[in-house]
């Protein structure tokens, strides 16, 4: 009789365990860990699957790029770039290390990037063209294989849809604009958008016709192109909306009252005009948020006084222990990269604006300064050549 009651309630017990497991909610699929989401250590093979030139001048070109092992691919957020570990030979036998901005938004299948030829500056006139911008143009032709981290950066934007966004782009800043602006209409159809792309004329116009159709698919895309040179071809109203160039006083104009998320990404000169003059215009710091490609100095009221005069620091030591040679630092170059450089000592960089870590090296005795946060996480005891100035004497592993 015992065992019979005991054989029973375990049969209660099982059929209501059944009945509550057949009831339960389905886990959210985003609380659940996927190893689809996560990225992958190290470099990882990719063939290029197509290019596409995207304006006129063929200037600019995106490659589509798909992994030799087949495997999924992660998610990335829209903003992030790719930093790619390129052969160029016979120029350079080092391993040249670049990052790009993703130029799509996710996709599981393939990533896109977008890369505009960089040609030889006219001043000096020795001054050699951009050497992986060419590389990719000239050498890089589909089925071929390239060696790539997954993506990373913190240039993202916010994925709150309450908030508006204002994307901003000059020239090929274009490129991180892409990948907001289409993870936004696929994600977040009812966000409104502002898109402002400076250029000078027609003939570099990336992505003219996918914007323009873009428009006119979602009224809440606000598209204002901007020319500086238009060609006597180009039509204001039809190939662009404006002339000059992309400032406060046009943001002034076109964007309604409120509150606006800012990303902005451009060449050197727009960067370090527009993005304090939008702090100087009312716009909370945290608002504004900002990646320049290549060099570029931009400062924020945030920074503060005693920052910057830690930053400009001179007349210290900085040591070089891999190369044995030891230099005074006389503050006339913009980061330790570039002294390193002026002085023939070669290290190993990419992005050159504190973005993917190529140049991070060991800090063996002193401190570096940032003007502002590099988008590298710097690992405990390293600091980052291309934004970093000394504060104190320097021992680096360089």
């Amino acid at each position: 009789m015992a065992l019979l009651l005991q054989l029973m309630l375990l049969t209660g017990i099982a059929l209501l365990r059944k009945k509550g497991a057949a009831t339960a909610p389905l886990v959210a699929p985003e609380a659940a860990p996927s190893s689809a989401n996560l990225a992958w250590a190290g470099n990882r093979a990719f063939r290029v699957q197509r290019r596409v030139y995207e304006d006129q001048s063929h200037s600019q070109c995106s490659f589509y790029l798909v992994p030799v092992d087949g495997g999924t691919l992660p998610s990335f957020k829209p903003g992030q770039f790719l930093t790619f570990a390129l052969q160029i030979q016979p120029l350079t036998a080092r391993t040249v290390t670049r990052c790009y901005s993703l130029s799509d938004q996710p996709e599981p299948e393939q990533y896109r990037v977008t890369i505009k030829r960089v040609p030889a500056p006219a001043d000096p006139p020795d001054a050699p063209a951009g050497m992986s911008s060419n590389f990719f143009h000239d050498q890089v032709q589909v089925g071929d294989t390239l060696m790539l981290k997954a993506p990373s950066g913190h240039f993202y934007i916010d994925p709150d849809p309450a908030t508006p966004v204002v994307l901003i782009g000059g020239g090929i800043g274009i490129t991180p604009m892409m990948s907001m602006l289409r993870w936004c209409l696929a994600t977040q159809p009812r966000r409104t958008v502002h898109l402002f792309y400076g250029l000078r004329n027609q003939r570099e116009h990336a992505f003219k016709l996918q914007l323009e159709q873009l428009a006119a698919q979602h009224p809440l895309l606000h598209l204002n192109v901007v020319y500086s040179r238009p060609d006597p071809s180009d039509k204001i109203g039809q190939d662009y909306q404006h002339l000059g160039h992309v400032n406060v006083d046009l943001l002034r104009q076109q964007l309604p009252h409120g509150r606006h998320q800012f990303y902005i990404c451009g060449p050197a000169a727009m960067m370090e005009s527009l993005v304090p003059a939008l702090a100087q215009w009312g716009v909370p710091v945290p608002d504004i948020h900002f990646e320049a490609f290549g060099p570029a100095s931009v400062r924020l009221p945030s920074a503060t006084d005693k920052e910057a005069a830690s930053v400009s620091t001179t007349g210290v030591s900085v040591h070089f222990s891999s190369s044995g040679r030891s230099l005074e630092w006389d503050g006339k170059d913009a980061n330790l990269l570039d002294f390193a450089e002026r002085h023939g000592i070669s290290v190993e960089s990419g992005c050159r604006s504190g973005g993917c870590g190529a140049c991070q090296v060991k800090l063996k005795q002193g401190t570096v300064a940032y003007a502002q946060a590099p988008d590298h996480d710097v690992a405990p005891g390293h600091c980052l050549l291309c934004v970093g100035r000394p504060t104190s004497p320097l021992d680096i592993e360089a």
